[in-house]
C-alpha cells in the first residue's frame, strides 16, 4: 500500500520507485526486477539486451531532433542490501517493502529501503517514460549483484554499450558531484575447529548484542560506528576467568555492512550469571563513553537457548579465536591528505563472523583509492590468517575510479548544477565501490560522472531517503540530458 504523504512529484520517478520497492531484489535474485524493466521497455517499443552475468541494457532512441548526439549511458544496479531488525518479520525473497514517510524522509518499516540504488534506477526509468525529458540516444544499464561484490559489472559484456559518456546515479549526498570511487579487496578465511561435548553441569545460554546502527562499510566507516563482532569479542575476553564453553558465534550479514548484531551460544555455570551481568553492564558503560549517539540504543541479553547439537570448542581453540578477533583490524586506517578530513583513503571492515558445527568463517574487506597504499594492510591480514591457521580465499577484487578533473562531462554537470543552486557544488571522491571503476577498466574511453539524492543509513534498517532532494536531483539529470542532446 502506498503510504500516506508519499511524494507525487516528479511523478514518473516516484511511481517507478514505488514499483521497485514492491519487487523483491536481493543480490543474485534480480529476475523479477529485471523482468519488470523488460516489460516496461517492451511496452514502449524499446529494444533491450542482456548478458551472461544478468545485466540488462535498454536502448532508448533520442528525442526528435537529437538523433545525431552521442549516446549516453545511465547506469544503476538492480539489487539491494537486505538487512532488518531482529524484531521484524520479513522475507526479502518474497515480501514487498512496507514504506512510511516521517519528517520529510521516506523509510521502510525496520528494513533497508533499497533507495541504494533503487531511486537511481527509478530516475533512469523516468527518463525513458517521461515525454517531457529531452535526451540523446540512451543506453540504460542495469547491473546485478553490486552489493555482494560488483559481480554484475565485473561480468559485463561491454560490447552491449556504444555510449562514450556515462552517468552513474548511485551516490548519496545531494548536491555534491562525484568523480572518483574506492577500489576493494576482500577475504573469506576459515578453519575447522575440533568440537566436543560440554562439561556436565553447564547450561546453554545465548549472549546477544543488538541495537547498534550498523551501516555502509565505506561511506560511514569514518563515523566510528560500533561493530557488534568486535564488541561481543570484548565481552567474551572480559569473561575469560568465568566457567563457560563456546558452542557457536554469528555476527554481521555481508562484507559491505558494519555488523550491527552478534551473538554467541555458550554453555555457562548458572552460579555465575550475576558475574556475566556485571561484565556486560560494565562493557556497555565503557562503549557508551565513546560510541556515537546513534549507537546508544545498544543492548545485550543473556537468555537460555536450546542447542540441537550440544558441542563446544576447547578452551585453547576458544582462546585462539578470540585472540584473532581481538587483533583483526576494523575501521578507517588512513585519511586523505588533500580532501576534507572525513574522506578515508584506506579502511577495513571486520564484517562477518561465524562458528557453527566446528566450522569457523571470517569475512573482511578493504577499501582504498591507492592499491599500493593498501598493500601493507593486505599483508597484515594475510599474516594474521597464517599465524592463526586460517585458509583465506579472495572474494573481492575490483579497481577504483581515479578522479579526472579535466572531464568534459564533469564540467558540464557542475556548470548546470551551479546554475540550479547558485553555488558551485563540490567535486568529491567516495570511499565506496561504485561500479564506475570496473566500467572504466572495460571501456577506458568512458567519460563519467555520478550524483544522486541524499540517502542516509544505507545498508541498515534505518536507511532513509530525503524527499526534498529528489526533485532537484531529477531536475539536474533532466537538464544534463537536455544539454547532451
Amino acid at each position: 500500500m502506498i503510504p500516506e504523504h508519499y511524494p507525487s512529484q516528479p511523478e514518473h520517478l516516484w511511481r517507478h520507485f514505488y514499483a521497485i520497492t514492491q519487487i523483491p531484489r536481493p543480490s543474485g535474485k534480480e529476475e523479477a526486477i529485471r523482468a519488470h524493466i523488460v516489460s516496461l521497455a517492451e511496452q514502449h517499443g524499446y529494444d533491450h539486451a542482456g548478458d551472461a552475468a544478468g545485466n540488462l541494457v535498454v536502448y532508448v532512441p533520442a528525442s526528435p531532433g537529437s538523433e545525431g548526439a552521442e549516446t549516453v549511458v545511465i547506469q544503476n544496479h538492480l539489487d539491494m542490501v537486505t538487512v532488518k531488525t531482529g524484531d521484524k518479520e520479513h522475507d526479502f525473497d518474497t515480501d514487498p517493502l512496507t514504506l512510511k514517510v516521517e519528517d520529510g524522509w521516506l523509510k521502510a518499516d525496520r528494513t533497508t529501503l533499497g533507495a541504494d540504488n533503487g531511486v537511481g534506477a527509478a530516475a533512469a526509468l523516468a527518463a525513458m517514460t517521461d515525454p517531457s525529458v529531452v535526451h540523446p540516444p540512451l543506453e540504460l544499464l542495469f547491473t546485478t549483484e553490486e552489493e555482494t561484490g560488483l559481480h554484475g559489472a565485473s561480468g559485463l559484456d561491454a560490447s552491449l554499450l556504444r555510449g562514450t559518456k556515462l552517468i552513474n546515479l548511485d551516490t548519496e549526498e545531494w548536491p555534491e558531484i562525484y568523480i572518483g570511487c574506492a577500489g576493494g579487496y576482500g577475504y573469506e578465511a576459515g578453519r575447522q575447529i575440533m568440537m566436543k561435548r560440554p562439561r556436565p553441569g553447564l547450561v546453554s545460554y545465548r549472549l546477544h548484542l543488538k541495537g547498534l546502527t550498523g551501516g555502509h562499510s565505506g561511506i560511514q566507516i569514518h563515523q566510528q560506528l560500533g561493530n557488534a563482532n568486535k564488541l561481543l569479542t570484548e565481552i567474551l575476553k572480559d569473561a575469560s576467568d568465568l566457567d563457560w564453553q563456546l558452542s557457536r558465534m554469528r555476527g554481521g550479514v555481508a562484507h559491505n555492512v558494519i555488523a550491527r548484531e552478534a551473538s554467541a551460544d555458550l554453555f555457562v555455570n548458572t552460579d555465575q550469571l550475576d558475574d556475566w551481568q556485571r561484565i556486560a553492564n560494565a562493557a556497555r558503560e565503557r562503549w557508551l563513553s565513546y560510541l556515537p549517539q546513534n549507537d546508544h540504543g545498544l543492548q545485550w541479553t543473556l537468555e537460555p537457548v536450546e542447542i540441537d547439537e550440544p558441542l563446544v570448542a576447547s578452551s585453547a581453540d576458544t582462546r585462539t579465536l578470540l585472540n584473532l578477533l581481538s587483533v583483526m583490524p576494523h575501521g578507517a586506517q588512513r585519511y586523505n591528505l588533500n580532501q576534507p578530513a572525513d574522506l578515508v583513503d584506506l579502511s577495513v571492515n571486520m564484517a562477518v563472523v561465524s562458528l557453527r558445527d566446528g566450522e569457523f568463517r571470517l569475512q573482511t574487506s578493504l577499501r582504498f583509492f591507492n592499491a599500493d597504499e593498501a598493500r601493507p594492510l593486505k599483508q597484515h591480514l594475510e599474516a594474521l590468517f597464517e599465524t592463526f591457521g586460517l585458509v583465506p580465499q579472495v572474494i573481492l577484487d575490483y579497481p577504483g575510479w581515479n578522479p579526472d578533473f579535466s572531464s568534459e562531462l564533469v564540467a558540464r554537470t557542475r556548470a548546470l548544477a551551479n546554475q540550479q543552486l547558485n553555488r558551485q557544488p563540490e567535486l568529491k571522491a567516495i570511499h565506496a565501490g561504485l561500479e564506475c571503476g570496473i566500467l572504466k577498466s572495460k571501456k577506458p574511453e568512458l567519460d563519467m560522472v555520478s550524483f544522486g539524492p541524499t540517502i542516509l543509513g544505507a545498508h541498515s534498517p534505518v536507511e532513509r531517503l530525503e524527499i526534498a532532494t529528489v526533485e532537484p536531483f531529477w531536475k539536474l539529470l533532466k537538464e544534463l540530458l537536455k544539454d547532451l542532446a
